[in-house]
């Protein structure tokens, strides 16, 4: 799979960009695990452009990390313009524009999948984006605003014809937020559009590695990404990945290894974060790491004590839960 120059393996599983979950330090974990390609958190343009130390900080990353992207959501054309001009400059690998974020208030900005009722301003904003840099410009959106409003197949020729050059897809309108189930159907339909050459990823209920092998042979989706089923599961990269390419099932990690990852992401956010914010942010990342591990509740709380490294890691790597250690 292609993305402009940006050349991937086959059947790519990309991390998705998620808020408050994909800082560098989880898209570095995330990387080391198989991922193919990782996106930061969205950002907000109104923010770039008003240079926000936050979202200056949230487009920070390390070499490792590449394939790299950056991206952004915004309801204004100039705001759109200026914040990939700033995002441009940061020296990522490509630039994502989010038109699929259903929460309300980003939608009441004409932001996210707001514009999925304005495919006029969707054109504009893509166009300004696409015109104003140089690094390969994709999408991420949904089936459509709701269910009498799915037009996808018109949305990704559109964005094709302006210059993108990959679109991921999240299966469920915007009416749906997350709720039923993604439908992967359209992914097919997407994919024998005629006139669209452009790759297709899809996005929306792959949680394993079994369920992305069916999406790939029961689609020819050009790609995969995975957002939620990767919360305190990165390895899950590693899995598919394997399983695909062999058809091999990977075991789970081993107690000792998950543990080992959960203090690299701690000492990762440490580094990136600073010590206080380093451990503050990383206090939502325990209870899915430990999550089915007996003992892991009482060890979590023990963990959200401390505000320094130290103890958590110790606490991690010394961890005992009686030689007994399964999954729900």
């Amino acid at each position: 799979m292609q993305i402009g120059p940006i050349k991937l393996p086959d059947q790519p599983v990309i991390l998705a960009p998620m808020e408050d979950v994909s800082d560098s330090p989880f898209r570095q974990i995330c990387k080391r695990l198989g991922a193919d390609v990782v996106y930061t958190e969205f950002i907000s343009s109104e923010a770039i452009i008003r240079d926000s130390d936050k979202s200056m900080h949230k487009m920070r990353f390390e070499e490792m990390e590449r394939p790299f992207g950056i991206q952004i959501f915004g309801g204004r054309e100039e705001a759109m313009e200026g914040a990939a001009q700033i995002a441009e400059a940061n020296n990522p690998d490509l630039i994502d524009i989010n038109f699929g974020c259903p929460v309300y208030k980003i939608v009441k900005k004409n932001a996210g999948s707001a514009c999925l009722r304005d495919l006029g301003l969707m054109a504009r904003m893509t166009e300004k984006v696409v015109d104003v840099t140089k690094l390969p410009v994709t999408v991420k959106t949904r089936l459509g605003w709701d269910e009498d409003s799915i037009r996808i197949q018109e949305v990704a020729l559109m964005l094709q014809r302006i210059g993108v050059k990959a679109l991921t897809v999240h299966c469920r309108t915007r009416a749906q937020g997350y709720k039923g189930s993604a439908r992967w159907e359209y992914l097919k339909l997407l994919k024998n559009t005629p006139g669209l050459e452009i790759p297709v990823i899809g996005n929306g209920d792959i949680t394993t590695p079994e369920e992305a092998k069916h999406v790939f042979d029961s689609t020819g989706v050009d790609g995969i990404m995975i957002g939620r089923a990767a919360i305190g599961n990165p390895w899950i990269f590693r899995q598919m990945k394997v399983y695909l390419e062999t058809g091999e099932k990977l075991p789970e990690p081993t107690l000792q290894e998950r543990m080992e990852i959960c203090a690299d992401q701690l000492r990762a956010s440490v580094a990136h974060h600073g010590e206080k914010y380093g451990v503050i942010t990383m206090k939502k990342h325990y209870g899915n790491y430990l999550k089915g591990i007996r003992n892991g509740k009482k060890l979590r709380l023990e963990l959200m004590e401390h505000d320094t490294p130290e103890p958590i890691i110790e606490a991690l790597l010394n961890f005992d839960d009686q030689d007994v250690y399964a999954l729900s």
